[in-house]
């Protein structure tokens, strides 16, 4: 017998061995230090100011922790640990981006409304889940959850942003099982409460980005009467009348080409001077950012009509998914169009770090992401744009898909 159990420890310490060596290969198959020097020295060449939050002492610092125990870590954990400490470069542009990384999401999305994550989108055989309210993970509470989440969300500039990334990270199965949130890497369990206040759960697995897009989407659709959507437009950037009113409402939810905006413009100053159109709408809630300049391009044209009420008549509505030209287009948009901000601040600042570019690390494939510019655009430092007006989503407003938004505006008019 004690033959055999040597055997058998043997036969273990072998495995484990074997094991241990195929761990370190699949870890080394990147050269990651090769890839670390070039993160540090890229940023340091590119970036405007990469130390204009953290000291180089404290980055280096930071830096030759990861470097220096590369052997030991898997990938993933590795570009955790790169999203840390690009988070504490405190600026929204600069981050590591996973979009190069082979991962998987779990199919629903949610939004914080009220002080609870309510799910907005999810497949059509999970419709049961819409509008419900996410409770826990694997019996993990959400706000344990979130906590673990935020500290590595990238694309942060401020707390609104903050929230906003901790939701869209949240879904990432691989971000979920490395921060030790599940225990298996594309499946786990999530609890719900309904409108009735009864518990949902539901075991998950997690699918690509490709698999999410193919598939039947439920989704909630906020919208107010007065507003219906033209067939046949531009899905992210369109205009309508507003039904009763002699306003105009234009959703502005992602920039188009220069060249494009200039035909948008044109097409819209005919229809405002045919219509005698006084007041104008401009929804920059889902624009997440692009080209400032050609931002500028619709407020061009938009001063050319004169029959617009110019003292009280143009609104701009921000979320905290507004974000990088996004934001600096909606400060500017105050200052020359005097428009009045409805919504909710900004999820980045119009004073910091912005015009983003990239650059790839060449043995992960990893996207690192920077500022190459400083903008100041409004006399309210290091902070969002803050709206004249705050309104936010109301959850029985959720319930009933009315945007409460544009509801509260549209009652002003």
């Amino acid at each position: 017998m004690d033959l055999f159990r040597k055997t058998i420890i043997c036969f273990l310490i072998v495995i484990a061995s074997m094991f241990n060596i195929m761990l370190a290969q699949t870890t080394n198959a990147i050269n990651w230090k090769e890839d670390l020097k070039i993160y540090k020295t890229s940023l340091e060449q590119k970036h405007i100011d990469i130390y204009h939050s953290i000291t180089k002492e404290d980055f280096l610092e930071e830096w030759f922790k990861i470097y220096n125990n590369v052997e030991s870590l898997s990938d993933f954990k590795i570009i955790l640990k790169l999203m840390r400490l690009t988070r504490r470069i405190n600026d929204g542009h600069t981050s590591v981006s996973l979009r190069n990384m082979s991962t998987h999401r779990f199919p629903f999305e949610i939004e914080w409304i009220e002080n609870k994550w309510y799910v907005v989108k999810t497949l059509n055989k999970n419709k049961k889940i819409l509008k419900t309210t996410l409770e826990s993970i694997n019996g993990i509470s959400i706000d344990t959850v979130t906590q673990k989440i935020s500290e590595i969300a990238q694309f942060v500039e401020n707390e609104y942003s903050l929230k906003d990334r901790t939701g869209s990270y949240l879904t990432i199965s691989e971000v979920l099982f490395h921060l030790n949130l599940i225990d298996a890497t594309n499946k786990a369990t999530f609890s719900f409460r309904n409108q009735n206040n009864e518990l949902i759960t539901l075991e998950l697995a997690g699918i690509t980005t490709e698999m999410w897009e193919e598939a039947g989407i439920s989704e909630i659709h906020l919208t107010v009467p007065e507003i219906e959507k033209p067939n046949n437009v531009n899905p992210d950037l369109w205009f309508t009348s507003i039904s009763g009113k002699k306003a105009l409402y234009i959703n502005f939810e992602s920039y188009p080409t220069f060249e494009d905006m200039q035909i948008f413009g044109e097409q819209l100053i005919s229809y405002i001077q045919e219509n005698k159109t006084k007041q104008v709408i401009i929804d920059m809630r889902e624009n997440g950012g692009g080209d400032l300049y050609v931002g500028t391009v619709l407020a061009y044209a938009l001063n050319l009509a004169d029959s617009i009420d110019w003292k009280n008549g143009v609104f701009v509505l921000t979320s905290h998914k507004t974000f990088s030209a996004a934001t600096s287009n909606a400060a500017l948009f105050k200052q020359l169009l005097n428009a009045k901000v409805i919504g909710q601040p900004t999820g980045s600042n119009p004073n910091g770090y912005q015009d983003m570019d990239s650059f790839i690390l060449p043995n992960s494939k990893l996207v690192i992401t920077y500022s190459k510019r400083l903008f100041r655009l409004s006399n309210q430092v290091n902070t969002a744009l803050q709206p004249d007006i705050i309104v936010n989503q109301k959850k029985s407003d959720l319930v009933n898909n009315i945007d409460t938004v544009l509801r509260v505006l549209l009652n002003r008019f």
